[in-house]
């Protein structure tokens, strides 16, 4: 697989975005349950997504009668308003119609809309909305049926990969494969927050050398760190929870980066990818920056006022700016040579005030 994968690397679209090899990273910004089952919170976090810059907003689709049962335990028991886990994702949904509407204010305000469906019939309500990708979560990249439908698509798969073994992965891998599918495999840990030490930035140039693939990161660190350096090895997608403030509500919001941190995160990938594309020539920089060599330089001056004919011993000379006489580096080639001219103390020295061969005192 790992050889094979080398020869696959490449770009696909998103809607009008380039995604992979060669493209600028694909910021997308998590909205999760951020909105605690408001639809108003929801089109305020796609108006701040978009305000921080970020390439797409995405959201996850929550049937709660198709996903889940009242025994689904609590991973945290955060909320007082739902007695059970079933409870809080059905005062999750939103209605057809209202996904229609997040969907058109996304592509209104220039955004990707993605949604991670959690059961057969939320692939088929965002299959009816329309959705460029489909965002397989960490928890449903075994489910096989979920897969098929959503293969039918025909539409790229951004895998995450939070509870896997590489085995799994391999697995889910084979079968988007098998269907010709554009796809991106995300690092992620399920881990919330998750500390620097779990979240495997090493894992990166791992995954995109076993499958040859586009490869990124899906990070609930809170922090905008990860998705700094996962620049820098390569990642084509950047996935961080985002919340308005980290005094929200909700179960996200310590994984969660602020929307203003949100477009500090952006800012910096896009400081970062001009940088990796713009290798530099230290001798030609160097020379570029001639004007500035004679600011910050030093030059060799005279500690006093001499006359014409002086022999130039180290307690004649100093060194000080600016840079644009004989270079600080040469002042050990100044001692012993004459002055051609008398010169004030301060004065920078030129090459052309010395004679050309130091002097040989007669020591007979």
């Amino acid at each position: 697989m790992i050889g094979e994968g080398r020869r696959r690397l490449g770009l696909f679209k998103l809607a009008d975005r380039s995604v992979g090899i060669g493209a600028p990273s694909l910021i997308v910004a998590e909205v999760a349950q951020a909105h605690d089952g408001s639809l108003g919170m929801a089109h305020g976090f796609i108006d701040a997504v978009a305000s921080a810059g970020a390439d797409a907003v995405k959201f996850q689709t929550h049937i709660a009668d198709a996903e889940s049962t009242r025994q689904e335990p609590w991973r945290v028991k955060f909320s007082r308003q739902d007695s059970t886990r079933y409870d809080y994702w059905e005062r999750m949904e939103f209605t057809e119609e209202q996904w229609n509407g997040l969907s058109d204010h996304a592509r209104q305000r220039g955004l990707l809309f993605l949604s991670s469906p959690f059961s057969l019939e939320a692939v088929g309500l965002l299959r009816r909305v329309g959705v460029p990708a489909w965002k397989v979560a960490s928890g449903e990249i075994g489910n096989t049926p979920m897969f098929e439908a959503m293969a039918d698509a025909g539409l790229p798969i951004l895998l995450s990969t939070g509870m896997s073994p590489l085995q799994e992965v391999d697995d889910a891998v084979r079968r988007v494969r098998s269907k010709n599918l554009p796809f991106v495999v995300l690092q992620c840990t399920s881990m919330y927050p998750t500390p620097p030490d779990k979240v495997g930035l090493n894992v990166i140039p791992l995954l995109r050398d076993r499958y040859g693939s586009p490869v990124g990161l899906s990070d609930h660190s809170g922090t905008i760190y990860p998705a700094l350096a996962a620049v820098t090895l390569g990642a084509s997608v950047l996935e961080v929870h985002v919340t308005l403030s980290r005094e929200m509500f909700g179960p996200d919001v310590p994984v969660s980066v602020t929307t203003s941190e949100l477009k500090q995160l952006v800012e910096g990938v896009r400081f970062i990818e001009k940088m990796l594309a713009s290798p530099v020539d230290k001798d030609a920089m160097a020379a570029e920056l001639g004007a500035m060599r004679g600011l910050f330089m030093k030059s060799v001056v005279a500690r006093v006022d001499l006359a014409a004919g002086t022999v130039l011993e180290s307690d004649c000379v100093a060194v000080k700016k600016p840079g644009t006489g004989i270079p600080a580096s040469r002042i050990h080639e100044v001692i012993g040579k004459r002055l051609r001219r008398d010169v004030k103390a301060n004065d920078i020295l030129q090459d052309h005030d010395l004679e050309d061969w130091p002097v040989v005192e007669n020591r007979q």
